[in-house]
């Protein structure tokens, strides 16, 4: 359980806060599973601490809005449920002064990373971390003010009931945040100059099948209509509101958020590589090429657009 990122981009191929595990075996492109046994943390955990950093402003916008409620909750125990490497939950932990975060996530040696960041920003006496994986139920998270769950749900396979064990864990007045939905990114034009026009458009394609096989793949799997308001409502909480978060970095990117952008085609490239057509796999190999001047690295047109979603459910 872990998000991209997870809490990472929504809808990306890049594992994120999103985060952990499962983003990085199949997040937001969910393409062939890796076991999280097989996942170098040395390699993959400073890639889903790039896509947190990329990613902040969307995070740290949400944060400050469920803050600002005229109904906010006092928060003084924040769980972040599918943690990854904790960017996240220290982001929560330093809009909310007051309150204890607590990193939960399935891998432990994201755990390590979220506990390292927390000591080097001077968050240590106010951090914990809880080794958990959703599909083993929530036993030991204790009570929260605020659940963040950016990008997890979807990893599991009866979100109503996970849900209701979300609900079940507020104090009263509490919120549960879900980051679920939103705009997929958008980093290039639609006609690069060589190759068919479109790209990002068939790679979401892809992207949308392998989302669906994940989801059916999951042990207890049921389909849920995607109305996330209605199912906050169905587990007992009142609805508080859905807003969006639009991260816009227009061309020319910077050298970070051209790493990541660069990242991302990387893995679409790898993972979707039994279905994409041989024309799309020679556009993305010359994309990825870094002394192609319209390559990823040096074209002056690469940006980064994407919304998140933030669904808010309050306990009475």
């Amino acid at each position: 359980m872990s998000q991209h990122t997870g809490h990472g981009p929504h809808a990306s191929t890049a594992p994120s806060h999103h985060h952990g595990a499962a983003h990085a075996g199949h997040h937001h492109g969910h393409g062939h599973q890796q076991d999280a046994g097989d996942i170098d943390w040395d390699v993959m955990g400073p890639v889903l601490e790039l896509e947190a950093e990329i990613s902040r402003p969307q995070y740290e916008q949400a944060a400050r809005w469920i803050a600002g409620l005229p109904e906010a909750p006092k928060v003084r125990r924040i769980l972040d449920i599918g943690s990854g490497p904790g960017l996240i939950t220290c982001l929560l932990a330093e809009v909310f002064p007051d309150a204890e975060a607590v990193a939960v996530d399935g891998t432990p040696a994201l755990l390590e990373r979220a506990r390292d960041h927390a000591e080097r920003l001077g968050l240590g006496d106010r951090f914990r971390t809880h080794h958990a994986d959703l599909e083993d139920g929530l036993d030991g998270l204790g009570e929260a003010d605020l659940i963040w769950a950016g990008n997890s749900l979807h990893h599991v396979g009866d979100q109503r009931a996970v849900l209701a064990g979300f609900a079940g864990l507020l104090r009263p007045g509490g919120v549960v945040a879900l980051a679920e939905g939103g705009l997929q990114p958008r980093r290039l034009p639609r006609d690069l100059g060589f190759g068919r026009p479109g790209l990002e458009a068939r790679l979401e394609a892809i992207h949308v099948d392998r989302f669906e096989e994940m989801r059916a793949a999951l042990p207890g799997s049921r389909r849920e209509t995607e109305d996330w308001s209605a199912l906050l409502a169905a587990v007992g909480l009142t609805p508080q509101g859905v807003r969006s978060f639009l991260l816009d970095l227009p061309a020319p990117l910077d050298d970070r958020a051209r790493e990541y952008v660069t990242v991302e085609f990387a893995r679409r490239r790898e993972m979707f590589r039994d279905e994409l057509p041989a024309e799309d796999a020679a556009a993305l190999d010359r994309l990825l090429d870094p002394e192609d001047p319209a390559g990823l690295r040096l074209r002056p047109d690469v940006f980064l657009l994407s919304a998140r979603t933030v669904h808010l459910g309050r306990r009475g």
